[in-house]
């Protein structure tokens, strides 16, 4: 069987089968932004991060138990190239994948999946909720408060920096940067005074 190099609007068209939830629809908007901005930093085929970030919990709707088994099983059946299909599943090393993010798109995804949605949370209980003038400082000053959005694990995200060699505040600030780019569909335009 013959891969193939998907399109963003077969991406799109696959994450929409498999996911219903407006909040995960948006995670991964989010994380396609960041990605593509990170691909544009890299100097990276953007349109290729960008599809990735986008399926990588295509998913985690309908099979929480089987996250990445079954995003492989859909993506193989769809005849993606297993470079994409590899990338989409290190993004969840060391919770239920045991592919190792090795390429520079594997470790941004790895890193900034989780902190998307603390920049998200961080976004939420400011006064404009608005990620338009949000900055670094203001995701920073929610890091130690385990009880702030919970489900993003800071570990994972310091180990994606370390992995990255880059330092935190300049990861927070450009994944900032990368989901105000889409930050009207994402619902973080807020009330910018």
């Amino acid at each position: 069987m013959e891969t193939r190099i998907p399109t963003r609007s077969e991406a799109w068209q696959l994450l929409n089968r498999y996911n219903k939830s407006e909040s995960l629809i948006k995670h991964a908007l989010s994380v396609e932004a960041v990605m593509r901005h990170f691909a544009e930093i890299y100097n990276e085929d953007i349109e290729k991060w960008g599809i990735i970030g986008l399926v990588h919990d295509l998913d985690y709707e309908q099979y929480p138990e089987q996250h990445c088994t079954m995003t492989k099983k859909i993506l193989e059946d769809q005849q993606w190239p297993d470079d994409y299909i590899r990338s989409v599943l290190s993004h969840a090393w060391g919770i239920c994948s045991d592919i190792e993010p090795v390429h520079i798109m594997e470790k941004v995804l790895f890193t900034i999946d989780e902190l998307t949605g603390l920049v998200t949370a961080s976004v939420l209980v400011r006064p404009t909720k608005s990620i338009l003038d949000m900055e670094a400082r203001s995701v920073k000053k929610k890091w130690n408060m385990k009880n702030f959005a919970a489900g993003a694990n800071r570990e994972i995200i310091e180990k994606g920096a370390t992995m990255m060699g880059k330092d935190l505040d300049s990861i927070i600030e450009e994944t900032i940067v990368g989901m105000r780019k889409v930050a009207e569909i994402i619902g973080l335009k807020g009330q910018v005074l």
